[in-house]
């Protein structure tokens, strides 16, 4: 017999899956709820829960693969800032699959682990433009299994995203990195040299760069 719902265990009555059974396997439950067209419940991704989908990941590779996180996966597994996530924003490095090759392997781990199908978000790589062209001098090991290794952006290149991304939920991110002692110099330095090369979005990045420097008090 598969693991308990109980943690997707719906209150109202008539719910199907309280018509379907007390024990249902989250598998099952799920395909009930494909059947019905109903809404699942995914369980969010904190940092003990990200390392445990790379290790379910690592043991369905068969070659060695390098992913490079960002976001809110790379705030929680190497700057250690309280958060949950539904995904995770990743690209892999060159001489490793690419990342879409991934994406089958990573719907059984959701499936496994009652995950969000999309949770490694490989439309991630798509912003990667923004990085410095040496992020990988920079970058934080969080995870190593047998063929999966996984790298978090140093501080000063996930704050260059942050910058360019520019929305509320960045400040706080943008803040934390400051305070923990990302290089401000490096950033600015980089930020005026893309102003320079007229990079979409870059003077805005630096204006949003400029605010949370001056609320971290730097």
């Amino acid at each position: 017999m598969g693991p308990r719902c109980e943690a997707y265990w719906p209150t109202r009555p008539d719910h199907p899956q309280r018509r379907f059974g007390r024990f249902l396997t989250y598998d099952k439950f799920s395909y009930f709820c494909h059947i019905l067209d109903m809404p699942r419940h995914h369980r969010s991704l904190d940092r003990e829960g990200m390392l445990s989908a790379f290790a379910a990941l690592d043991a369905l590779l068969e070659q060695h693969t390098r992913l490079v996180v960002g976001g809110g996966a790379a705030m929680a597994l190497a700057y250690h800032h309280p958060l949950t996530t539904s995904d995770v924003d990743g690209f892999t490095t060159p001489g490793s699959p690419p990342i879409a090759t991934l994406e089958h392997l990573a719907k059984r781990v959701a499936s496994e682990l009652a995950l969000s199908p999309d949770w490694l978000n490989a439309h991630f790589v798509t912003f990667t433009h923004v990085l410095p062209p040496d992020y990988a001098l920079r970058l934080r090991p969080v995870f190593q299994g047998k063929f999966l290794r996984v790298d978090a952006l140093g501080p000063e290149d996930l704050l260059v995203m942050k910058c360019f991304a520019s929305r509320d939920k960045d400040r706080s991110h943008a803040l934390a990195l400051l305070r923990g002692g990302a290089d401000a110099s490096f950033v600015d330095d980089y930020l005026s040299k893309v102003i320079e090369q007229r990079l979409p979005g870059a003077d805005r990045a630096a204006d949003f760069f400029d605010d949370v420097r001056e609320e971290a008090d730097l």
